[in-house]
């Protein structure tokens, strides 16, 4: 079952943030400021009811006519039972009726000396309910004030802390590509120290520990070769003095092969160093493939689809090409094809295919295994296969023809290594444009 993921920035994601809280926060202040406001006035209007209702009462116990007067009425039926209680209590009072579909009632009662209850029935309508929705109304477009704000906010907030991340993570990026010389801290700039600081110093000490670590390593590889050098070429040179016969023939292979080991291996540490740089000459890509590969293997089917000239190192082009079909012609299955297409270069096998480890990793040295097209050999053929194509400026890419099980005979369709030559030749610095590659 495929998992739902939603991707979103940083910037939307503290904008919506900021946007919930704001709201939270505005609508929590506009109940207690109208609930306050209403409880206030409805006091307020209690209080008035209770004046008017004492000034009808002075006036009904002074007046010789005993009319009631100020719309007040003499024990009205409809007094609210909390009223009830207090006039049996011989005790004046006020009460708010809610309506149920209409504003709340105001009640005030006093109980008179002969008896008779005098009470005043309003309600709360007029500029009290009319000065209750303009509140409404403020708090409202207050309220919408405070989100929108906190949106703008966010996104500018979110914005400069998105914009600093999407710089270290373009930072990192270059240093992933071997691009060494860059600081995430320098790419992301500004005099803030926030988490994005730190964490582009956390980078920086990383790609430092990392390079120091790699450095050694490489120093440690080409001492060891160099050193082993001396030694193999007098183990070859007596070998070949060895008299004829099957021993001897096995002692000067075995010598041969340690030998090319070591010159392998010298030549990927000074790939390492980056201190290698192309000599750039203008060549003809198709003919120059179509005469090295037959000098080097008549049985490679050769295919110039489309003829052009490029800028670059002819040895270190022919390198690449023998290392890659020494590879398949090892651990692949014939008939081999180059296939030659303006300035792309494919070198095609029909056997079993490079394994997902190397698809998905890429060339690893001295990677060995019963499953894979190295299994037998150093895993160096490739790594300097894909050194030089950098040295270059090109880029070597591996995949295979078919998945598995699709041909007849229920094998992949082969092996395929695509050598991509860039547009520009590198510069002096060992940089260069890289050209777009098909998605």
């Amino acid at each position: 079952m495929k998992r739902l993921v939603l991707r979103t920035g940083v910037r939307w994601k503290i904008s919506i943030a900021i946007a919930l809280v704001g709201a939270l926060i505005a609508m929590a202040l506009s109940l207690v400021v109208h609930n306050a406001a209403r409880v206030s006035m409805l006091d307020n209007a209690r209080d008035v009811q209770m004046d008017r209702v004492l000034l009808a009462q002075r006036w009904y116990e002074t007046s010789k006519n005993k009319d009631p007067r100020f719309n007040t009425k003499l024990n009205d039926r409809t007094l609210p039972k909390p009223l009830q209680k207090l006039m049996h209590e011989k005790r004046r009072g006020s009460y708010v009726q809610d309506g149920h579909q209409g504003p709340p009632e105001i009640w005030a009662a006093v109980p008179l000396s002969n008896g008779d209850v005098l009470s005043l029935h309003t309600q709360f309508a007029g500029r009290s309910a009319t000065v209750m929705k303009d509140l409404d109304r403020a708090l409202i477009i207050g309220s919408v004030s405070v989100v929108f704000g906190g949106c703008a906010l966010g996104v500018l907030i979110g914005g400069q802390l998105s914009r600093r991340l999407r710089k270290a993570a373009a930072a990192a990026g270059n240093v992933a590509q071997g691009n060494t010389e860059v600081r995430v801290r320098d790419a992301i700039g500004g005099v803030v120290r926030d988490e994005t600081d730190l964490l582009a110093r956390a980078i920086d000490a990383l790609t430092d520990a990392l390079n120091e670590r790699i450095e050694a390593e490489r120093r440690v590889t080409a001492d060891i070769a160099h050193e082993l050098r001396t030694p193999v070429t007098g183990l070859l040179t007596a070998a070949e003095l060895l008299p004829p016969g099957r021993p001897s023939e096995l002692v000067r292979d075995r010598a041969q092969a340690l030998r090319t080991l070591v010159e392998d291996v010298l030549e990927v540490a000074r790939l390492d160093s980056a201190s290698e740089r192309a000599e750039l000459q203008e060549i003809a890509l198709g003919e120059f493939v179509s005469r090295r590969i037959s000098a080097l293997n008549r049985h490679v089917e050769i295919r110039v689809v489309h003829e052009s000239w490029v800028s670059t190192d002819p040895r270190r082009l022919e390198r690449i090409l023998l290392n890659l079909l020494t590879n398949a012609a090892k651990y692949g299955k014939a008939p081999f094809e180059v296939t030659v297409e303006g300035r792309v270069v494919r070198v095609r096998d029909h056997g079993p295919g490079f394994p997902e480890a190397l698809l998905r990793e890429g060339p690893s040295r001295f990677r060995t295994g019963a499953s894979d097209r190295a299994g037998t050999g150093h895993g160096l053929g490739l790594t300097i296969a894909a050194g030089q194509a950098r040295v270059l400026g090109a880029r070597l890419t591996f995949r295979n023809a078919a998945p598995e099980g699709t041909t007849p005979l229920g094998e992949s369709g082969g092996a395929i290594a695509v050598l991509w030559l860039p547009e520009h030749a590198p510069t002096n610095t060992g940089s260069f444009p890289m050209m777009p590659l098909p998605g």
